[in-house]
């Protein structure tokens, strides 16, 4: 189960870094692809610069998945991913409340599968 734990919370945290790069640096190209119903396309220029700060966000939960495969107290390392991935769920969650329902699919399922392997590895 520790295999499928960490592939899951690598796979989470490459999900983080496209949303970086989506919103950072691709928001009126991909990002208006992928939210095409959750924001009229006019709006993706005005809300760059608040799409690329969400981008950066995300960027810090990808560095703190990252980070948790570095830390070698099994304990802490537990604790760590743990954190990061309930940030990642809750923002899913709130996201597929806030913006649309497919992010939570996208973004809180993955999460809370990697939680549920953590906690059973």
């Amino acid at each position: 189960m520790e295999i499928v734990a960490k592939i899951l919370i690598a796979v989470v945290a490459i999900e983080h870094l496209y949303i970086l790069w989506m919103e950072m640096f691709a928001w009126e190209t991909k990002g208006k692809e992928v939210f095409k119903k959750a924001l009229p396309a006019e709006m993706f220029k005005p809300t760059k610069g608040l799409a690329a700060n969400q981008g950066l966000y995300n960027g810090f939960l990808a560095a703190g998945l990252i980070w948790s495969f570095f830390i070698d107290d099994p304990k802490w390392q537990t604790n760590i991913a743990l954190f990061f991935l309930g940030c990642v769920a809750v923002a899913g969650i709130y996201g597929a409340v806030s913006a649309t329902k497919k992010i939570f699919f996208v973004q809180a399922l993955p999460a809370i599968l990697a939680i549920v392997a953590v906690l059973l590895k």
